[in-house]
């Protein structure tokens, strides 16, 4: 039999031993209250996660791919952050993956013991021919999931560098990893429901991940998304509003450039501040490695 005893994220919250006989009002107020012990829990591994950083930046720059693994919320939240970077950062969906023990399925309905399976990550990570420029991160609160631990355990042996993110101390995936992020966010309200504090953190920590090396790989220019893709109304306006907003045209112009630069916004900013057009802003660029900031300022 497993023993949970010792994982924080499996106790009792003390403060929340008479939920059930709460007012909604006492029950959110509760709620907000512990939510606040995830920020605290979250500042504690700041170095680690920015050490996440670095690994994720350096995999996408030499081609190399960001893998999530993970089982029940904690895949999904993997899943969901793999999902979210094609829309925000322009890249391609191969270039960031989440994988959810049961596969896509799972997303939406528990699959049964794929959590517990030894195997099962293996072949799914095989699937995409997963090499030694990867990186993947495997995802679990309680830090013992068998998928994310053999699955931590392969992609190391054959090269890849490892990242463990749980939500309690000295856990089995981050024994596997090369960097281990454990935010301990103490007992839930509701004992044993990880997708509260625990998944809070996890979401947090892959913000950090996923936009810190976004930015590393030139997808942000001082704190705009300028690598945002057009794909509806919304986001053509955004461009606009984006190009507008780095360079301080108005839109006509913000239209009549993104116009010229075939849409690339990045392109639009350059040629708009350095005069120039879209054949030197493209070559500026490519020196720069997609990098505005320093594209605008090489001689």
């Amino acid at each position: 039999m497993i023993d949970l005893s010792r994982l924080t994220t499996e106790t009792r919250n003390p403060e929340s031993m008479d939920l059930d006989e709460m007012t909604p009002q006492e029950l959110v107020e509760l709620m907000n209250r512990e939510d606040r012990h995830v920020v605290d829990a979250v500042r504690e591994v700041t170095p680690e996660i920015a050490r996440a950083v670095e690994l994720a930046t350096e995999a996408l720059k030499r081609e190399g791919r960001i893998f999530y693994i993970g089982a029940g919320t904690s895949g999904r939240l993997g899943v969901l952050d793999a999902a979210e970077c094609p829309p925000t950062f322009g890249v391609s969906p191969d270039r960031v993956i989440g994988l959810i023990a049961g596969g896509e399925s799972a997303f939406l309905k528990a699959v049964e013991g794929a959590e517990d399976s030894k195997e099962l990550c293996r072949r799914e990570l095989e699937k995409y021919h997963v090499c030694d420029k990867d990186l993947v991160i495997g995802l679990a609160a309680s830090g013992r999931t068998p998928y994310v631990i053999y699955g931590l355990r392969f992609a190391k042996s054959i090269g890849c560098r490892t990242i463990a993110i749980a939500c309690n101390k000295d856990s089995e995936i981050g024994q596997e990893a090369d960097v281990k992020i454990e935010a301990v966010t103490g007992p839930e309200v509701l004992t044993g429901s990880t997708r509260l504090k625990a998944g809070t953190a996890q979401k947090m920590i892959l913000n950090m991940i996923s936009t810190g090396a976004m930015v590393g790989i030139g997808k942000v220019y001082q704190n705009l998304m300028i690598d945002v893709q057009k794909t509806n109304e919304k986001l053509e306006v955004r461009a606009q509003n984006i190009t507008m907003e780095a360079t301080g045209c108005d839109r006509e112009e913000a239209v009549r450039m993104l116009e010229k630069a075939e849409g690339n916004v990045k392109t639009a900013i350059i040629m708009i501040l350095l005069a120039c057009d879209k054949k030197e802003a493209e070559q500026r660029l490519l020196k720069a490695d997609g990098k505005v900031r320093t594209a605008l300022n090489h001689k």
